[in-house]
């Protein structure tokens, strides 16, 4: 997988955190900054994390699914890309910033990212640098997002959520070539 494709990847991945984060954005008014790098880090460092743990966890069953690594990655990609679509018309829920919810905001953003790892491992890519730019991506779009939605109350988040669904099938559609 190129570079650009990987840098794809990380945008696309950063999305849903950088939507949450703008949500946060729109619903906190006290400890702004704090609370924008507590929630850009944790988001952060689980979309790093996530994609070395499905890496590392394919090279189990690699010998049984590499004749199929390239249809493998387009279905995974496809099914997040529409899973971001569908995401784009759900309503919001309910904003929490401790711990807790920081460590769920965490592994629910980057659970995509786990299947990302898994792809890059079928595409026989190393995945220490990818899996570091997925979560510097993440955190700057994190932080991005949290600023924005202290400006842009009414910018429409959902055609965020939509556009990662589009790039994550065009990388999908791109890997059965």
């Amino acid at each position: 997988m190129s570079y650009i494709s990987i840098i794809l990847l990380a945008i696309a991945l950063s999305i849903d955190a950088c939507v949450v984060s703008f949500s946060y954005g729109l619903a906190f008014t006290e400890n702004r900054f704090k609370n924008a790098i507590r929630l850009a880090a944790c988001t952060g460092l689980f979309q790093g994390l996530m994609p070395v743990i499905g890496y590392y966890l394919t090279g189990f069953v690699k010998s049984f699914i590499e004749p199929y690594a390239g249809f493998i990655v387009f279905a995974i990609f496809t099914y997040l890309g529409v899973k971001f679509i569908k995401e784009a018309f759900e309503k919001e829920k309910q904003l929490c910033i401790d711990l807790k919810c920081l460590l769920l905001v965490g592994i629910a953003t980057s659970i995509d990212a786990f299947s990302a790892g898994i792809s890059l491992s079928l595409f026989g890519n190393r995945i220490h640098k990818p899996a570091i730019l997925i979560g510097v991506v993440t955190f700057i779009n994190s932080l991005l997002g949290f600023g924005l939605g202290g400006k842009l109350k009414k910018f429409p988040t959902k055609w965020l959520e939509i556009t990662a669904g589009c790039l994550l099938i065009l990388l999908g559609l791109k890997s059965l070539f």
